[in-house]
């Protein structure tokens, strides 16, 4: 979901991004920077939203672990009567698809999880939920 202010967008993308290297980063080095990307975007917000910098830090930074909408996306495939299925980490079978990531609608969500699962590109017709 994006905002009409690309400085909020911004805050939220570069938390999203620095959560995402708080849960992964192995390096001692690399964590300290994305706590200090986090820590910059609580500033952004800070200064956009007027609220002091604590409280924006409770709201916002409470997350543990990746972090996403904790929505996930699958997209059917069709062609010829034929499903086009994945091969996931666990051996199993899956339509394409994962966690919805922070600023992507469900459609962007289904073309970039599409691509990087199966390595097409493709074109959302009807959404169902």
């Amino acid at each position: 979901m994006k905002t009409n202010d690309k400085l909020i967008d911004w805050a939220i993308e570069l938390q999203s991004l620095a959560q995402a290297g708080l849960t992964y980063g192995k390096d001692t080095f690399d964590k300290e920077r994305y706590q200090k990307i986090r820590e910059i975007s609580v500033e952004m917000m800070s200064e956009k939203s007027g609220l002091p910098i604590n409280k924006v830090k409770n709201l916002f930074c409470n997350e543990v672990g990746y972090q996403t909408p904790k929505i996930s996306t699958r997209t059917a495939i069709f062609k010829d009567e034929k499903i086009l299925l994945v091969k996931e980490n666990n051996n199993r079978w899956s339509l394409p698809g994962g966690w919805c990531e922070v600023n992507l609608s469900v459609e962007e969500n289904c073309i970039k999880e599409t691509k990087e699962e199966a390595g097409i590109n493709i074109k959302v017709e009807n959404i169902l939920t």
